[in-house]
């Protein structure tokens, strides 16, 4: 019987547990959420803005006929995301950017629960630090519906990227979808999360 208990103890935390530990989350639940219900004036907590995924893509056309760059630049975003991308393909031939239907052309990956929260937190408080005569992200960048994209020019702004092992500096899009309405909800939503909009 105590073997038993020992083995309920042991039992490893579910995803819902391991979000209310996470730090973003807890913020979010804590500060961001009676903020906006008191600037926006909500009725109901549903309504209020919340993250429902982050999408992390790179091109990587530069390297259709090379498999180790590819590789390589996989494996990279595979450190950056914390989960594993899918290779993505080209969908018909291009002749002028000497493209083939089905031939390699990127990368992407969707994050979301702790994951999500955990990349949102390190890009925000060590990765954009890092970035050189950094003034904010650009408070334009929403697409009407309220998700916000955005564009890294360097994976060395991440630090699980090392120096050394870079191959080549590569860039690649976030897109940050949020379940808000509009872009003042969403615009709002981000800077109480912690994104540093420019002025």
């Amino acid at each position: 019987m105590a073997e038993k208990k020992n083995q309920v103890a042991k039992a490893p935390a579910t995803d819902a547990a391991k979000l209310d530990r996470v730090r973003l989350k807890k913020h979010f639940n804590e500060n961001v959420v009676p903020a906006l219900y008191k600037h926006f004036g909500y009725k109901n907590v549903n309504q209020v803005p919340h993250l429902e995924k982050i999408v992390l893509n790179m091109g990587l056309g530069d390297v259709k006929d090379n498999s180790k760059g590819l590789n390589l630049a996989v494996e990279e975003l595979k450190l950056i995301a914390g989960q594993k991308p899918i290779v993505t393909k080209a969908k018909k031939s291009v002749a002028n950017f000497k493209v083939r239907e089905g031939m390699n052309v990127g990368a992407k990956v969707t994050l979301r629960g702790v994951r999500m929260y955990d990349f949102l937190d390190k890009f925000i408080s060590i990765a954009l630090p890092r970035v050189r005569d950094f003034r904010g992200v650009s408070p334009k960048s929403f697409d009407g519906r309220g998700n916000y994209a955005l564009g890294v020019k360097e994976q060395l702004i991440f630090p699980e990227i090392s120096y050394d092992q870079v191959d080549k500096v590569r860039g690649f899009d976030i897109c940050i979808v949020t379940t808000a309405k509009t872009d003042e909800e969403a615009r709002e939503f981000l800077k109480l999360m912690g994104l540093p909009f420019a002025k």
